[in-house]
């Protein structure tokens, strides 16, 4: 199908692109990548009356790490960038699996957070890693813990008139490893359910913890009753298995032709068990 009619708009400058959105607000759709707007503008499951593309901002672009071990990802930073930059190992072992090579070679970091699709990868990576979405108006710039980011299916806490400039993840816990398990749609590639986990242990106990979950609910969420079950546990076999029962505690639980609510529950418990024995090295 063809898209609805839209103005075109190619900003020189960051500055350039916030001017727009100041001006037109909701009006405007960002193009980063255009994986994920292209298609719903071609199949009118959304319109918009301008495309403001940001997809040629250098300054948007790269990834930062810190020299106390954090680590700042710019938003327009591609998979196959974020590849090449990355220093945690199961972070590059986790985006491999993202689409295939032309997806990564132009799908964006910053696309994928801030088009919060329910079953994207990377929403559970950046909650296992915690951390803080930075955002640029041209009113000036502020941060959202990356907890309180996920709204909704497709909704976040950006505003129309700014745009994700980077992620910042902070420093691990020393001895923190991690793992991202996932099980997917064989057709489409999403997630049915991926979960990503960070831990360290301390004197032979779980001392951190953090579990991001995607494809279960309406949107990516922390598993906060696996955190707390597992917390100071041994994190043994049995300990990992009794955690896993906390999976979609509180959660509305997603059922549709892939995959029923009963279904996706019980393989939440799963892959939350594979993903804890991976980053506690079982």
């Amino acid at each position: 199908m063809i898209p609805a009619a839209f103005a075109y708009h190619r900003p020189q400058s960051l500055g350039d692109a916030l001017a727009l959105l100041s001006e037109h607000g909701a009006a405007a759709k960002l193009l980063a990548g255009g994986h994920s707007l292209l298609p719903l503008l071609r199949l009118r499951v959304a319109s918009t009356e301008r495309i403001v593309d940001i997809g040629r901002l250098g300054e948007l672009k790269g990834v930062r790490p810190g020299a106390d071990g954090s680590l700042e990802i710019g938003g327009l930073t591609t998979y196959s960038e974020l590849l090449a930059g990355a220093t945690m190992p199961w972070v590059k072992e986790a985006v491999e699996g993202i689409g295939d090579v032309q997806v990564r070679n132009r799908g964006t970091v910053g696309g994928a957070i801030a088009h919060a699709d329910p079953a994207s990868d990377l929403p559970a990576i950046a909650l296992a890693l915690g951390g803080e979405i930075v955002l640029q108006s041209s009113s000036g710039t502020r941060t959202v813990p990356v907890d309180e980011f996920f709204l909704g299916p497709f909704e976040t806490a950006i505003r129309s008139d700014e745009i994700l400039t980077s992620i910042r993840f902070p420093a691990q816990p020393e001895g923190a490893t991690g793992a991202y398990r996932r099980i997917d749609q064989p057709a489409s590639g999403y997630s049915l359910v991926g979960v990503a986990a960070v831990a360290a242990m301390a004197d032979g106990r779980v001392g951190h913890l953090r579990v991001g979950v995607t494809g279960v609910g309406e949107a990516a969420y922390r598993a906060r009753g696996v955190e707390s079950a597992m917390g100071g546990s041994d994190g043994g076999t049995e300990a990992v298995a009794a955690a896993a029962e906390h999976a979609v505690d509180g959660m509305e639980v997603n059922s549709d032709i892939h995959a029923d609510a009963a279904y996706r529950s019980a393989m939440a418990r799963v892959i939350t068990i594979r993903a804890l024995e991976a980053a506690l090295g079982r």
